[in-house]
């Protein structure tokens, strides 16, 4: 699926991989990386890809609700968050993500709520991405 007209473009240079640097073309985006333990790094305070992907995934997740909202004439409430859970692992010969996007919707009905996430999902630029690629689980937060 291609897109029809491209209305914005990121553009970010990494040298040195997990243990480099990333920057956006602007400068606004300036960042250490650092390899997690977990996956055999030293840690350190530098970020690591899998949590700028959540980041990402999580704002855009949130945009997309608000849309969606927006759409049904449906008042949003102010604290509506999504924490995105990315996990990394290995699946036969290499390596893949998985995500878990938890919604809080204080106030808003559950299956309301339910309905307007799933809809969200068909929405969000980043669950296009991955859908098909990388296994996404949706819940809603109490």
């Amino acid at each position: 699926m291609s897109i029809e007209k491209v209305l914005y473009t990121a553009t970010a240079t990494s040298t040195g991989g997990r243990e480099g640097r990333t920057r956006s073309d602007d400068g606004v985006l300036d960042l250490q990386l650092s390899m997690p333990e977990s996956l055999g790094g030293k840690g350190g305070h530098g970020t690591n890809p899998e949590q700028l992907f959540a980041a990402g995934y999580a704002a855009c997740f949130v945009s997309s609700m608000e849309l969606v909202a927006e759409r049904q004439r449906l008042a949003l409430p102010a604290a509506t968050s999504v924490t995105a859970h990315v996990g990394i692992g290995p699946i036969k010969d290499h390596y893949g993500i998985q995500v878990a996007l938890s919604v809080l919707a204080p106030g808003l009905d559950h299956d309301q709520l339910q309905k307007l996430v799933e809809r969200a999902h068909r929405v969000c630029p980043y669950s296009n991405a991955t859908r098909g690629n990388v296994d996404v689980s949706l819940s809603i937060a109490d």
